[in-house]
């Protein structure tokens, strides 16, 4: 667990810091900037949605982890969680902090150092693959900070519990994470982020919130493929 809880105080002092170089800035300047977030965030989403391992797979994964999320309108919750943390933190505008919140989130926690690194983290104590990933994620909530405001830092929390969740179940989840499970649910993830700099680029509006749930389809494709091979 070292190597998430360094990998969470990065985040949370780099998205301090980008929180505090965002008073005073033009907002021709902050517009800008945003621009340049949201083309980087597309860059990254269209290399991660390229490491599909079974593609239809993925396109299954957006169907059904839509439909989830659509039930359970996870996108409602988070534009509340948003309303709240406005009240109580900042005078930004709510739907900028769950934009930020959803947006760090998701780019922290979809990709394979986080996965393998939680995985080392609890398997073996090896820290580095997570160390490296802090200092990436800590200079780069710097950059979403600046732009998105307080919400980036709240992406700690999804960090801390992602990889935290992987680290502690490490050697029963180390047979469900191979290698193509984890493409697939970086591709996945890949889609989403691309879709948030859509969002981003005021392109269209697509609700992120409502897809969370796909990420996780591929893992359990592959416990219902194990069931099938014990059968």
């Amino acid at each position: 667990m070292l190597g998430t809880i360094v990998n969470s105080i990065a985040i949370i002092i780099g998205g301090t810091l980008g929180r505090l170089l965002k008073v005073g800035i033009p907002e021709r300047f902050k517009t800008i900037v945003m621009q340049g977030v949201a083309l980087s965030v597309m860059m990254i989403g269209i290399s991660s949605g390229l490491k599909f391992n079974n593609l239809m797979l993925v396109i299954v994964s957006l169907v059904l982890g839509g439909i989830i999320g659509e039930a359970l309108n996870i996108e409602e919750y988070l534009n509340k969680l948003g309303d709240t943390l406005q009240k109580k933190l900042s005078k930004d505008n709510s739907s900028t902090i769950s934009k930020g919140f959803v947006t760090a989130s998701l780019v922290y926690c979809i990709g394979a150092m986080a996965i393998v690194g939680a995985l080392k983290d609890g398997l073996s104590g090896d820290h580095s693959i997570l160390f490296a990933k802090s200092v990436l994620d800590g200079i780069s909530s710097i950059i979403f900070a600046s732009t998105f405001g307080i919400g980036v830092v709240f992406s700690a929390i999804s960090v801390f519990l992602y990889q935290g969740s992987i680290s502690l179940g490490a050697s029963f989840l180390q047979g469900l994470l191979t290698k193509p499970v984890i493409e697939d649910m970086t591709a996945v993830g890949g889609v989403l982020i691309f879709a948030i700099s859509l969002n981003m680029l005021e392109i269209k509006n697509i609700k992120v919130g409502n897809l969370l749930p796909a990420i996780f389809i591929p893992i359990f494709y592959q416990i219902l493929l194990n069931l099938i091979k014990g059968f």
